[in-house]
């Protein structure tokens, strides 16, 4: 009885090591030569995933790494595009962002998003630098400033940094593997205090 109440723990234990896989994360950090330069990140998802697109570049604060990012950066847009190089969906002025400590503007990016297995492209702009079209090939309006101003007229520098978190979702297998585990270690447990 003890061996099969060792093979469930194993089993369970798998399980739950199966599910809870650690996010994949990558950061990156620099600086622009001119306010209409555009920065593209490659990437590929293994697994369907949720995916995270985050700046640092305007307020600051702790990235990815665990490395902390000074406040002053320009405004910066998130946009992303699939393998084939399809608009998927941008971001300005994300949700929930800190709020600069001089500006007291909240102009850091946040672009969170299910995505299928396959090869991705972000690009990383200053405010108003949008995608023209539904294409990457179609190219960037421009930001129309110069000197790297943001939207209300604060003069900032050219730093940028920039994460891109991959949190893969559990396979429906594995969720259902997990709940065997809990059910067989709970029918375990209750046949070994029968016995005794």
């Amino acid at each position: 009885m003890k061996k099969m109440f060792l093979a469930v723990c194993i089993v369970f234990a798998l399980s739950v090591a199966q599910v809870g896989a650690a996010p994949i994360s990558s950061s990156f950090t620099g600086s622009f030569n001119t306010d209409d330069d555009v920065e593209f990140f490659n990437f590929a998802v293994t697994e369907p995933s949720l995916v995270t697109l985050r700046t640092w570049s305007y307020a600051g604060g702790t990235n990815a790494e665990g490395n902390t990012i000074s406040a002053g950066g320009f405004d910066p847009i998130i946009t992303l595009f699939n393998g084939t190089g399809n608009l998927i969906d941008d971001n300005d002025d994300g949700a929930g962002v800190a709020a600069d400590p001089v500006t007291g503007a909240e102009f850091d990016a946040v672009l969170s998003i299910f995505l299928d297995i396959g090869n991705y492209t972000a690009s990383l702009t200053q405010y108003a630098n949008f995608a023209i079209g539904p294409n990457l090939a179609d190219g960037f309006t421009g930001s129309g400033t110069t000197g790297f101003i943001d939207a209300d007229g604060n003069t900032r520098t050219s730093a940028w940094a920039f994460d891109i978190v991959i949190s893969e979702l559990p396979e429906p297998t594995s969720i259902a593997l997990l709940g065997l585990g809990l059910v067989s270690l709970a029918f375990t447990r209750r046949s070994i205090k029968k016995i005794n």
